[in-house]
């Protein structure tokens, strides 16, 4: 019987409707499951929608819904995203569900009675957007996590015991070194939990849309202890607890890494065997978020280049772990330079001799032996990274292998070795020909889990006999290519993309994209602003990107008595050119070395001829001359203000 591998991941909002981040962290759990199915195990992948909480409250208010008809409604567009991109769903779980229910009131019957749960009041300040109390803050303060307002809030609660777990937390952490991964969301966890842990509130009696606390129908249970139960009630009866794998994003670490083993621990349930939590997706170096307008969806991108083009991106361009940076520019370079001229290339040309030269045949032949060595090598390379979920660098390995045999290829020259009668030259072509078309077939399979349907039409067209999903990759090697094997029909499957125009496809189906979830969520119709008091949300004010700036040089605009062009350090790859009209408050020589503060989200405009990338923030007094905004000399370029 094959062995069980059972993964997650996270149970998503539905305050907001999917976009590119919740793809990413879908895209790479579906390669994940596909991976292990092609090393024999029985491998399901589980995720769904988290449905409960007063911003759901609030979202379906907004549009006139009721929460379970909004639930229903985001729901739906998760499930047809997944379906869309073409992901191995194995179970979808709402917390909407009435076993999940069961579970959660399971959960907590258990916790409570082994004495870890009590009841209490607090008042103190909520984060409405982030569901969460806050401590040491007055009134109006922040929330630290999304700077929003927080509000006050005194309520009767159900308080889970936490602060009992900090050893019991500290030594499973250390008996199991892999349990959080990377290395340095451990590190960061441990140091948190080494500070000491508050006691949590589970519970909530000022919102009415969530599961009813057993006993206590004025209290509903808390997001988190209802959400994190989905992972066990998506597999309720099937003997797959505990969870294998829960493959988060980094700003939910601490729910899952802290709070969830605590519950499990308090209930005497197992724990899951590891947490992964990858890093951000930026886009364009900055973080993705609704309030800053920068958020980039999938499907615009599946429907120009192909959803195997953004896998390819995602998994090769990123360190799985890691911040990764999304550009359109860079998805489009990426894909003509890896896959239609590398991998899309090399089966065309391949397959095209291979008819040509050979009638459509694999030549019978033992291939290239140095070629041979190095495909055995990257196999290793590649399951060993995968296995690490290091998929750039098992990627990366797989694409030497795929330029080293171009190479082979062209030193061979098989269109001269064609021409010639020579014996020796005809058994030359055979090993060029064989061996090219293994490196193929060994490319597919490895490739398989990245990009399934891309990898699927190359193997068919080698001429493969069975799905290629059905390979057992620790059994791939050197050689299993059959001599005489017929290949099937010769197609391009990566045609290149002109950048310009795909780009500017991919641009305008993003906003039709942006313009139909707004609809969706009931933020289509304009918004009636007081023109009296001339205020602007918490929202609004959040889109403003104020960053601290270092000016590295700076001179004066030729036939602009008010501009200077400086050079200013945003903590970027490259500094900002930022054209100001302070030349008649400060001299090029004070500004340098000067700490300033940028707006850098604007649109670039020309002035004088020169680009300026942001907008440099004084004060002007009545009748003064511009002052600058400064900050301390110690505050690094880049720091954002909040």
């Amino acid at each position: 019987m094959s062995k069980k591998y059972y993964l997650t991941t996270p149970i998503y909002y539905v305050n907001a409707a999917p976009h590119i981040g919740h793809a990413y962290t879908t895209i790479a759990a579906d390669t994940i499951r596909r991976f292990k199915r092609m090393l024999g195990y029985d491998a399901i992948l589980a995720t769904g929608t988290d449905e409960h909480g007063q911003k759901v409250e609030r979202a379906a208010r907004a549009t006139g819904k009721t929460p379970q008809e909004f639930a229903d409604l985001i729901s739906a567009e998760f499930r047809k995203q997944w379906e869309t991109l073409g992901l191995a769903i194995d179970r979808f779980k709402r917390t909407t569900s009435p076993d999940h229910h069961e579970v959660v009131k399971d959960l907590f019957l258990r916790c409570m009675k082994n004495g870890y749960i009590e009841k209490g009041s607090y008042t103190g300040q909520y984060c409405v957007f982030d569901e969460l109390y806050v401590s040491d803050a007055a009134p109006g303060d922040p929330c630290p996590d999304c700077g929003r307002p927080t509000e006050t809030v005194t309520e009767e609660n159900y308080f889970f015991k936490l602060s009992a777990f900090r050893d019991r937390l500290l030594e499973h952490y250390r008996q199991n070194p892999d349990f959080i991964r990377p290395e340095s969301r451990r590190n960061e966890v441990i140091a948190f939990v080494e500070r000491g842990l508050s006691d949590l509130s589970i519970s909530r009696t000022n919102i009415k849309w969530g599961i009813p606390v057993p006993g206590e129908d004025k209290h509903v249970f808390y997001v988190w202890f209802d959400a994190l139960s989905t992972y066990m009630s998506a597999v309720r009866g099937e003997d797959r607890w505990p969870a294998d794998l829960h493959l988060i994003g980094k700003e939910i670490l601490r729910f899952h890494a802290v709070y969830w083993p605590a519950f499990l621990m308090a209930a005497g349930l197992p724990l899951p065997k590891q947490i992964f939590a990858h890093g951000w997706l930026l886009f364009e170096q900055d973080k993705m978020s609704k309030s800053r307008g920068n958020i980039v969806r999938a499907t615009p991108i599946q429907q120009v280049a192909g959803a195997d083009c953004l896998r390819y991106f995602l998994l090769r361009e990123v360190v799985f772990g890691q911040d990764g940076n999304f550009s359109y520019d860079a998805l489009v370079t990426r894909y003509n330079s890896d896959l239609a001229n590398g991998l899309g290339n090399l089966a065309s040309r391949t397959l095209t001799m291979i008819r040509q030269y050979r009638q459509g045949a694999i030549p019978a032949s033992a291939g290239n032996a140095a070629l041979a060595a190095q495909a055995d090598e990257t196999i290793r390379t590649v399951l060993d990274a995968f296995e690490a979920f290091e998929f750039s660098r098992g990627l990366e390995a797989l694409w030497a292998l795929l330029g080293a045999t171009d190479k082979y290829i062209v030193e061979q020259a098989p269109w001269k070795l064609a021409a010639s009668r020579a014996e020796a030259d005809q058994r030359r072509l055979d090993e060029t020909l064989y061996t090219a078309a293994e490196v193929l077939r060994i490319a597919c399979a490895l490739l398989a889990p990245v990009i399934p349907a891309s990898a699927a039409r190359i193997w068919e067209q080698l001429g493969m006999p069975g799905p290629i999903e059905a390979v057992r990759l620790d059994q791939l090697g050197w050689g299993q290519l059959a001599p005489a094997q017929r290949i099937g029909e010769v197609s391009a499957v990566f045609p290149r993309l002109d950048p310009k125009t795909a780009i500017a496809r991919m641009r305008a189906l993003e906003e039709q994209e942006t313009a139909r979830q707004a609809a969706l969520l009931g933020k289509s119709e304009p918004k009636q602003e007081d023109q009296s008091a001339g205020l602007i949300s918490i929202d609004e004010f959040a889109k403003v990107d104020m960053r601290v700036g270092l000016v590295l040089k700076a001179e004066r605009v030729r036939g602009a008595d008010k501009l200077l062009h400086l050079s200013v350090d945003l903590g970027e790859a490259a500094p900002r050119s930022i054209v100001a009209g302070i030349a008649e408050a400060y001299t090029p020589e004070e500004l340098v070395g000067r700490k300033v503060v940028i707006v850098a989200n604007l649109q670039p405009r020309k002035l004088r001829g020169l680009t300026s990338e942001g907008m440099i923030l004084a004060a002007t007094p009545e009748g003064g001359k511009p002052v600058l905004v400064t900050v301390a000399s110690d505050v690094p370029a880049g720091t954002h203000l909040r």
